[in-house]
């Protein structure tokens, strides 16, 4: 699948022009591409208790799964100046269980796959051959 990076950078950017962040000011966009080639969005939203806040991640996620669901092939991740942003362990989580096999990410040292950024991960696949 050809993957556009410019237009994922270009839609996490606009995402990121929505973000709720009044408590950290620092407002973060993230998009992905779908295997069925839509592209979906999120921003971070923050809350009063700190702790209770979403990560852009979480709002992609949720976008995927309002708009149809499937898996993640690719996937970018801005900060309010637009610059490329690697999403934190419990983010690569996230990603993991909603990404296809080999998805790629865009990341502060270059495009690396779901499995370089999180060795070893546990998912549903795991779930499955334990049962």
């Amino acid at each position: 699948m050809n993957i556009n990076w410019d237009e994922l950078r270009k839609v996490a950017n606009e995402s990121m022009q929505k973000a709720y962040a009044p408590y950290s000011k620092f407002p973060v966009g993230a998009a992905a591409l779908t295997e069925d080639g839509r592209i979906v969005a999120g921003c971070n939203v923050e809350n009063a208790s700190y702790g209770l806040g979403l990560c852009a991640e979480c709002s992609l996620v949720s976008n995927l799964t309002m708009t149809g669901g499937g898996k993640l092939v690719a996937f970018t991740c801005v900060d309010g100046h637009g610059n490329i942003l690697m999403p934190c362990g419990r983010c690569r989580q996230l990603l993991f269980e909603h990404s296809a096999p080999n998805m790629v990410l865009e990341t502060v040292s270059g495009l690396k796959t779901i499995d370089e950024v999180l060795p070893d991960a546990f998912g549903p696949r795991d779930l499955e051959e334990r049962k």
